[in-house]
């Protein structure tokens, strides 16, 4: 009695909790749900009105109910995916029931038709779940059974958007410290991921989603995602901070029976093979290599059919070894004094993470429904030392810890109330990015040797950005709206207060450069950045929208949309350019090779309006070419505003409040000549006081100017498109375009061409006091046009023993880039444009044409408890420049690309990877079950090469590789446990 009365107080008060956002006047759609609607008719095609219908979730017995109107037509939406009873009834009818599959972000259509006929029991009909037709998003929806059954090496849920054409997907690679996704042509941080509604964006550093622009760990724990879906064009108004694509997720909740799983996955370097280069290499060891990936779930009922829990918890652990080999020249004395040897060895470089989701769902009653879920992501990686710089290495002293941490929580509310339905959520989320080094107190020095550098000591900088959000959501769907024919009307808004707690101590670390013309004896250089490395920024984000699904008559539907964003502080509004850099432009302005208009470049704190016209119209519509909706027509066209990185506007503070300089000294025995300072072996001990004194009076910071009318980052959308149903088969043929403007460069002021096209003209901006002049532009555009086809046959049982599901993505993609030169230039957090971007013209990305990505899930006919699946990825011709661009060698000396591979019919494709996986599972006892893995990652050990030699074509390798930009052969075995 005790802990029922405990709980049942809990559920109250979890309840008022999540009735006080009600309250608030914003209102935003969670775009975490799907929804069902359709047409009644009796069994002469008349319609039905005022007939009960009524969704019921076979899972936790949460129900939601309407009535038909006068038109026979029903709407429910803000259904959370699952599947449902849907029954529907009226006196003196007999009543029918389907069972319905809702996913995410899908818009069903289920019609029915009634026996006019009066009976006493009620009919009952199960139906195969219906296939979306109707939208007018090229979207994707990756399933459950997907998510479970196909291989993936690192269990990182987002490497199966791939399966959703024209989405790229990084490669997971056994040494890749970066999980990215991109889309459209646009860089990866101009993507969004949503889960339970709530963004993921990260605002301050690349890769557009928290804590993947720099890891080899997983968003989220991969057992607490249900499905998601991946929508690449024309997502809806309702969508924010994305200019490209959006996953959003949803999370599994528990049900009313207790049922979890346990898992294990294993790999070793004796379960990877070699590729093609290693193999060559009769010196080269295979490196010590584990990985365990372990974890588990459950979920169940605290109170049957109102209060359901669900939990979650992985473990990633990985520990490789580098390898650190220093040869040093010999016939130097002063460095065979540094001992260098000392460093060798093999030293293990360990990467743990943590991943837990915990998740309350409760019942109200039957129009109010409230959860709570709280999710944490923890992880260290030791690295970054080894081989790097050519034919050098780092010591492992010179390893950096890189740590990472996520961590969300929310709660939502959901009213339904007749023809409306209101949904709440607040939440608060802190990411932190907080790379160091792993051994600190020890200068570095680098040793410039043949073919590379050595480097001993600490890592050279040390940053902390944390990003803290409190948000507030709240979403108002009305259906009851009939001019015209029916309407589905949603209206919403959103509050983000944000704030940025910023360290970026980069070169905190002095580094002390030698070389073989000093004989090693001192450095020939420091570098050392000094001063106040935090920042501490606040930043109000606003969104309003406005969209009504319009459907004029039953076969066509109009997406009619428009969307409103505001940020206060995106791009440091207050920002006051320092005397010292005014004087400087004021006076050296017009001797730039590219003068500067200083009324966009200089800031007295006033110059710099916020943004107010980010307006966004998004139209859709579809149209059903059949009455039943088989053969359907789509296209939409939409602009889509992102966000600027804070990461810039933080450089343009830091770059002089905390500056790297760097210091000359003179070679051995030689008097300090201009610019130069007398070496002394003191340095290497002294504190940062004696080294801040040094640089503060021989040093030369950079000098970043923000545009004062900076732009915010957008894209314009259009596709065109038909969607077929072939029996339980989908296929769809779309057209997308996508035009980038505005995006941000980085440009160098005292760097331009000379008069035929070459490079460079420079003005000695050094001597004045700055050793860089760099100013933002928004001139970079890209260009995306592309042809994509997808086939879907979700996995589904035809009979008690056998099932099989299939899918085919296919992309053919053509795409261009002003004033950048490739994509991979749009990656970074602050993209550089040598000289500027006035100088790179339009011209073909260094990329390739077509894509191909298959999927299959079978059970083994014959072989009780075998199920074989697959992920098939082919690439075709890859693009890449050829010998020196115009802008740096003169007009006449390139022009031409260089193409890799073939793509002919039959033909190979260049890029073939075969990843399979085999599944058993045994027989259970009392409802457990227990399944044996194994899963083989490019099986066929194909050669995916890189690394081209293009620079010159007489050269006698050209057009040779020199490295492989995927992981050869990889087996895992793993073991589940189901109960």
């Amino acid at each position: 009695m005790r802990i029922q009365l405990f709980v049942r107080r809990c559920g109250a008060w979890l309840a008022g909790i999540m009735l006080v956002p009600l309250l608030s006047s914003a209102m935003l759609a969670q775009n975490s749900t799907g929804s069902i609607s359709g047409l009644v008719t009796d069994s002469t095609g008349r319609v039905v009105e005022a007939a009960d219908v009524l969704a019921r979730n076979i899972s936790n017995g949460a129900e939601r109910q309407t009535t038909t109107r006068a038109t026979g037509a029903y709407n429910l939406p803000g259904l959370v995916p699952s599947t449902y009873d849907l029954t529907v009834r009226l006196v003196g009818m007999g009543a029918q029931t389907q069972r319905i599959q809702v996913g995410i972000g899908q818009s069903l259509i289920v019609n029915f038709r009634l026996s006019s006929r009066t009976i006493e029991l009620e009919a009952i009909t199960i139906a195969a779940p219906p296939t979306e037709t109707r939208t007018s998003e090229v979207a994707t929806n990756v399933t459950e059974q997907q998510i479970e059954r196909l291989p993936t090496p690192s269990r990182n849920f987002l490497d199966l958007a791939a399966l959703a054409p024209g989405i790229t997907v990084s490669e997971d690679r056994i040494n890749g410290n970066s999980r990215t996704f991109s889309a459209g042509g646009q860089a990866p941080s101009s993507v969004n991921i949503f889960i339970d509604g709530t963004s993921l964006k990260n605002d301050v550093t690349g890769g557009g989603v928290s804590g993947q622009d720099a890891s080899r760990g997983n968003p989220f724990p991969r057992n607490a995602i249900q499905e998601y879906r991946v929508i690449s064009q024309n997502f809806k108004a309702e969508y924010q901070k994305a200019s490209s694509a959006v996953i959003t997720a949803t999370t599994r909740s528990g049900g009313n029976e207790w049922a979890g799983s346990a898992f294990l996955t294993y790999q070793n370097k004796g379960l990877v093979a070699l590729d093609s280069f290693q193999r060559a290499d009769s010196l080269f060891k295979k490196p010590e290599y584990t990985r365990y990936l372990a974890g588990g779930s459950v979920g169940g009922p605290i109170i049957r059919d109102r209060l359901h829990f669900f939990g979650s918890f992985e473990l990633n652990r990985q520990t490789r070894e580098n390898r650190v080999a220093f040869a040093p020249p010999t016939g130097f004395p002063a460095l065979d004094t540094v001992n260098l040897m000392q460093y060798n060895g093999n030293f293990a470089s360990p990467f743990r993470e943590r991943l837990f989701f915990g998740k309350l769902t409760y019942a109200l009653s039957p129009r109010q429904t409230a959860e709570f879920s709280f999710n944490n992501r923890h992880e260290t990686d030791v690295r970054d030392f080894g081989p790097c710089c050519g034919a050098g290495f780092n010591a492992f002293s010179e390893a950096v810890n890189f740590r990472q941490n996520v961590t969300i929580a929310q709660l939502r509310h959901n009213y339904f109330a007749g023809e409306w339905l209101n949904e709440t959520k607040v939440d608060y989320s802190r990411f932190r990015r907080n790379p160091s080094p792993n051994e600190s107190g020890m200068p570095l020095r680098l040793f410039q040797v043949p073919g590379g550098d050595y480097n001993i000591g600490s890592n050279r900088s040390t940053q902390d950005f944390i990003q803290k959000r409190l948000g507030i959501r709240n979403d108002l769907t009305y259906n009851g709206f009939h001019w015209a024919g029916s309407h589905v009307l949603k209206v919403g808004a959103s509050a983000d207060l944000v704030a940025y707690d910023i360290v970026k101590d980069n070169d905190g670390t002095p580094r002390f450069l030698y070389n073989a013309a000093y004989n090693y004896e001192h450095p020939f250089e420091l570098n050392y950045g000094t001063g106040d490395p935090n920042l501490n920024k606040k930043n109000t984000q606003l969104g309003l929208y406005l969209q009504d699904d319009w459907s004029p008559v039953s076969r066509l539907t109009l997406n009619l949309g428009i969307r409103w964003d505001f940020e206060s502080n995106m791009f440091n509004t207050g920002y006051v350019t320092p005397q010292n850099v005014v004087d400087t432009l004021a006076i050296y302005n017009d001797s730039f090779p590219t003068p500067l208009d200083l009324t966009r470049y200089i800031s007295d704190g006033s110059q710099r309006k916020r943004f107010y016209g980010a307006f966004q119209p998004r139209l859709g519509f579809s149209y059903a070419l059949d009455r039943d909706n088989k053969t359907t027509v789509f296209g939409g066209f939409g602009i889509y505003y992102d966000r600027s990185l804070f990461d810039i506007s933080v450089d343009e503070t830091l770059k002089l409040t905390h500056p790297t300089y760097t210091i000359r000294f003179p070679a051995p025995g030689m008097p300090a000549g201009p610019g130069e300072v007398d070496w002394q072996d003191s340095y290497l001990t002294a504190d940062r006081a004696v080294l801040d004194q040094l640089v503060g009076t021989f040093g030369t910071p950079e000098a970043w100017l923000i545009d004062n009318k900076m732009k915010v980052p957008k894209s314009k959308q259009w596709n065109l498109g038909v969607r077929r149903l072939f029996g339980s088969m989908a296929v769809s043929v779309t057209y997308a375009g996508v035009r980038g403007v505005d995006q941000v460069t980085l440009n160098w002021a005292q760097f331009g061409l000379n008069p035929d096209g070459s490079c460079c003209t420079s003005f000695n901006i050094g001597a004045h006091g700055f050793s860089n002049i760099i100013f933002s532009s928004n001139s970079a555009k890209t260009w995306y046009d592309a042809l994509l086809i997808q086939v879907d046959r979700p996995y589904r049982r035809s009979s008690e023993n056998f099932g099989w599901g299939a899918g085919l993505a296919f992309t053919y993609a053509v795409r261009s880039l002003e004033g950048l030169d490739s994509f991979n230039d749009l990656g970074g957090s602050a993209p550089f444009a040598f000289p500027n971007t006035q100088n790179i013209p339009k011209h073909s990305a260094n990329d390739e044409k077509v894509r191909v990505v298959a999927n299959f899930i079978t059970d083994v006919p014959y072989l009780y408890g075998v199920q074989f699946s697959g992920l098939i990825t082919l690439g075709g011709k890859f693009r890449q420049d050829v010998g020196c661009p115009a802008r740096f060698c003169g007009s006449g000396t390139t022009g031409n690309q260089f193409e890799r591979g073939a793509f002919t019919v039959p033909g190979t494709f260049p890029y073939r990877s075969v990843d399979l996986r085999l599944r058993k599972d045994f027989p259970g006892f009392r409802g457990t079950q227990l399944g044996i893995t194994l899963d083989a990652f490019n099986i066929f050990n194909h050669d995916n090469l890189g690394c081209y030699n293009t620079g010159n074509r007489t050269d006698t390798n050209f057009g040779d590789p020199s490295c492989v930009v995927s992981d050869p052969r990889r087996f895992q075995i793993g073991a589940e446990y189901d109960f």
